[in-house]
């Protein structure tokens, strides 16, 4: 029997005025988590830096334990900055993780019928 390849991440990135949206397509597993935290770190550092961080979480397929790792790692870079960050669209096994973890309070979730301690910020406006 052949294994069909693992669906790669892709990572759009979409900046405007104060906020950068990241939008997730694929597995954030071992082999993709440091993709996304890469791109996260450099619209971290742009100058001027964000003041929301949107990751648009509606196209995962899947989140392993690197893939937790790596949006946590994302949020120890937006909270040293001061760096509002949101889960939009969290498929309900990514909610799920994140209450049985108890890092769901570390993220504005939205599109999940809650929120968080964070305050939600204005998502950038689309390209075009």
């Amino acid at each position: 029997m052949t294994e069909l390849p693992c669906p790669p991440l892709t990572v759009e990135i979409e900046a405007g005025p104060g906020a950068v949206r990241l939008r997730l397509v694929g597995d954030l597993d071992f082999d993709s988590s440091d993709l996304l935290v890469e791109r996260a770190q450099v619209c971290l550092a742009a100058d001027p830096g964000p003041r929301d961080l949107f990751l648009d979480c509606s196209g995962l397929r899947l989140c392993d334990s690197m893939g937790v790792s790596s949006l946590l790692l994302i949020h120890r870079g937006t909270a040293s900055r001061g760096v509002a960050l949101h889960l939009e669209n969290p498929p309900a096994f990514l909610r799920r993780i994140l209450d049985v973890t108890g890092t769901a309070r570390l993220f504005v979730l939205e599109g999940a019928g809650r929120r968080t301690e964070q305050e939600e910020g204005t998502p950038p406006a689309p390209p075009g």
